[in-house]
């Protein structure tokens, strides 16, 4: 094999998983725990396992790569631990307090359904921005952007020298409707830099129209308020990252990865869209394979050993998300949906003593200290301790043999605390705790598929995650998907999303277009005219962003995009638009009519209402470069004896009893090869759990199809 061009990276909560692609798409996996304090640690024992599998050196690896992608939580757990910058706000006057207030969703995110009912546990998410640091100045921009009342400088003076004097480390300004008109926002920043640059200090100031010029005041002041606070440690991280590359030879600048699915310099001004980066390269991966299979219908499930998140993509539809909860944050940020729920290997278990009432997480044993039979100083019983006690984890093999699981200690610490408490055996309890687990997976599953209006026979599922192929049996069992299937790189599978991915800048700004079911030719043409004059400016915006990251402009394609809605209703359905440009009444029908089809799709066609007449509500363009990518290699079925892959037996406790469990190499699995449970199917950085009866079969893709009994 050549040298790899392109290396990924998924950081996780727990873990780091890295791919290497080469030139021709082959492509190696590598793991290593995450190292939170400074995530360049991680990185870099990541990726020297998978230099190390690749058989060269890191030097040798980074000097000879052309893209480097980093995804990672860095910047989501800061927002998480509250430990970002010192903020200060100046706002419309009359609206100092609408960072403590809020909107009542977000206030309530997260919730237990318990905790909805009894108010009285009810607390606010903890504000950016004390009320102290915020100040309103007069002004008013009404929504057709016609100045309503002036601003008054020496008011925005007068707050700009109490925030210098608070010593404040970035100064936001959110004023009402600059979405459609920013000349007050810009006016306030300029006044605001000046006296910075008087008083000598080193301040940031970020005005909402530059992150994100889109209706809803409260999304869009979220969106400024958390681009200042959390993104400038992430910008430290991702730096550091970036500096380790260089050591080793790297010679270019490292890319993240977008939340609605696409590559970007770390040095992008809105990096507060890379916040959720690590789940969505798995939903990418995930329409990568739904190609190569023929089936554009898939649940997308990643369990690591924190979470579970679930995507969907629908008759080919990714549904995106404009305004995603993060944090109990409501945020202007269009992102690739997921459902995600706290379920993963690394989860805590607890039994209460009174009650025997048995509790997962919602805490996570994470990678520092990890699981009791990491040996790392967990004390802590998890599902992990749990799949090792009941002999699915090979105690020799976990991470290819460079951690040894201490079983007997997880085992004496897991009946201490939690099968005596329960007054029954060890074995039986582990079990139990692990079918809590799975059964929890199993109902997120089939609640996702229920709001989608299919029936789960048109649907596959991937599993995938350092812990899916672990628990995939029972996460999946009697839904009735069409397929179900893994994968041998299912531990490093969002990272492989990641290299599937190509350079992205995305622009777009609210509008307020209506019309109506029978509009004329002449209201047609006007509506299509404002559309494309708006396309072009968001086009040369996007362009512009992406030469500055040094791509070649006859690389860059650009395809606009619009949100719409039947006028009246509450929420809009994103649509590519089939023209560049609208030029004339009939163009016009042509985009109306991309509209009512897709929205035919994601709902259903006795749903189309075009007599309700229709409203574009938000207009934009992505601007799109590509890369080198990994290619899975199609290979003829062989033999269904699996033998060349058969390493030996272990004993495994599945389904009430021990069995005597067949165990397999899952790299030396070949196409054609069938293996029937109880076996246990092992890599490096992931196992295959197969159930009694309960079939796998490798295709032609390497691809791993699960079949229930």
């Amino acid at each position: 094999m050549e040298n790899p061009i392109v290396i990924g990276i998924d950081a996780g909560g727990t873990m780091t998983d890295t791919i290497l692609v080469d030139q021709n798409g082959h492509f190696k996996i590598g793991k290593a725990a995450t190292t939170p304090k400074n995530e360049a640690d991680g990185f870099i024992s990541s990726a020297a396992d998978a230099a190390d599998a690749w058989g060269i050196s890191l030097d040798s690896l980074f000097s000879g790569l052309d893209v480097v992608l980093y995804s990672g939580t860095g910047m989501l757990n800061t927002l998480l631990s509250r430990t970002g910058r010192k903020l200060g706000l100046i706002t419309t006057r009359g609206m100092e307090d609408m960072v403590l207030m809020g909107r009542g969703l977000q206030a309530w995110a997260d919730y237990s359904y318990a905790d909805r009912l009894h108010a009285v546990t009810h607390a606010h998410p903890d504000p950016l921005v004390p009320r102290r640091r915020t100040h309103g100045v007069t002004e008013r921009v009404d929504h057709f952007g016609d100045i309503v009342l002036p601003l008054y400088e020496h008011e925005v003076t007068a707050a700009a020298h109490a925030l210098i004097r608070d010593k404040v480390d970035a100064i936001c300004i959110m004023t009402i409707f600059s979405h459609v008109n920013p000349v007050h926002e810009k006016r306030i920043a300029e006044i605001c830099r000046e006296e910075v640059a008087a008083a000598g200090v080193e301040i940031n100031v970020y005005t909402s129209h530059e992150v994100r010029p889109v209706i809803r005041e409260q999304s869009r002041l979220n969106s400024v308020l958390i681009e200042a606070y959390a993104t400038s440690r992430g910008r430290m991280q991702l730096r550091s990252i970036e500096e380790a590359t260089h050591k080793y030879g790297f010679k270019y600048g490292v890319q993240t990865l977008l939340s609605f699915g696409g590559l970007t310099s770390i040095n992008h001004p809105r990096l507060h869209e890379t916040m959720i980066s690590g789940p969505i390269g798995g939903i990418l991966g995930a329409a990568y394979v739904g190609k190569l299979i023929g089936n554009d219908s898939l649940i997308c499930s990643d369990m690591g050993g924190t979470s579970f998140d679930m995507g969907v993509i629908s008759r080919g539809q990714t549904r995106i998300e404009n305004e995603p909860l993060m944090d109990r944050f409501k945020l202007n940020v269009p992102t690739l949906h997921l459902d995600t729920i706290g379920a993963g290997a690394g989860m805590i278990l607890k039994v209460d003593p009174l009650t025997r009432k048995v509790s997962l997480g919602p805490e996570s044993a994470g990678a520092d200290p990890g699981p009791i039979c990491f040996a790392k100083g967990g004390t802590e019983p998890t599902i992990a301790d749990c799949d090792a006690i009941l002999g699915r984890l090979n105690p020799y093999y976990f991470l290819g043999g460079k951690v040894v699981l201490e079983v007997e200690k997880a085992r004496a610490a897991f009946k201490e605390k939690c099968a005596d408490v329960l007054g029954v055996g060890v074995e039986e309890a582990a079990e139990g705790m692990i079918d809590m687990l799975e059964q929890d997976a199993n109902n997120a599953l089939r609640r996702v598929i229920s709001g989608q209006g299919i029936h789960p026979s048109e649907f596959t599922l991937l599993s995938y995650g350092g812990s899916g192929p672990l628990h995939l049996a029972g996460c999946s069992r009697g839904i009735g998907f069409k397929d179900i299937i893994t994968f041998q790189f299912a531990a490093a599978f969002s990272a492989f999303g990641c290299t599937t991915a190509d350079y992205m800048r995305r622009h777009s700004v609210s509008t307020q277009i209506d019309i109506g079911a029978r509009a004329s030719d002449d209201r047609l043409a006007a509506a299509g005219a404002q559309v494309t004059r708006v396309w072009q400016d968001l086009e040369k915006a996007a362009v512009d962003e992406m030469l500055t990251d040094g791509h070649a402009r006859e690389k860059i394609r650009t395809v606009p995009f619009f949100m719409a809605r039947y006028t009246g209703q509450l929420e809009d359905v994103e649509v590519i638009a089939p023209l560049s440009s609208i030029n004339g009444p009939d163009d016009m029908r042509a985009v109306l009519a991309q509209f009512e089809e897709v929205y035919a799709k994601a709902n259903h066609r006795v749903s189309k209402y075009g007599e309700a007449g229709f409203s574009l509500m938000e207009l934009g363009v992505i601007a799109t470069a590509e890369k080198i990518k990994p290619v899975l290699v199609r290979r003829p079925l062989g033999t269904a004896d699996p033998q060349s892959a058969h390493k030996g037996v272990r004993e495994a406790y599945i389904g009430g009893r021990w069995h005597s469990a067949n165990l397999y190499e899952m790299d030396l699995l070949e196409p054609g090869h069938e293996v029937i449970g109880p076996a246990i199917i092992e890599h490096p950085a992931t196992t295959l759990v197969v159930h009694p009866n309960d079939r796998v079969f490798i295709d032609e893709w390497t691809l791993l199809h699960y079949n229930h009994a």
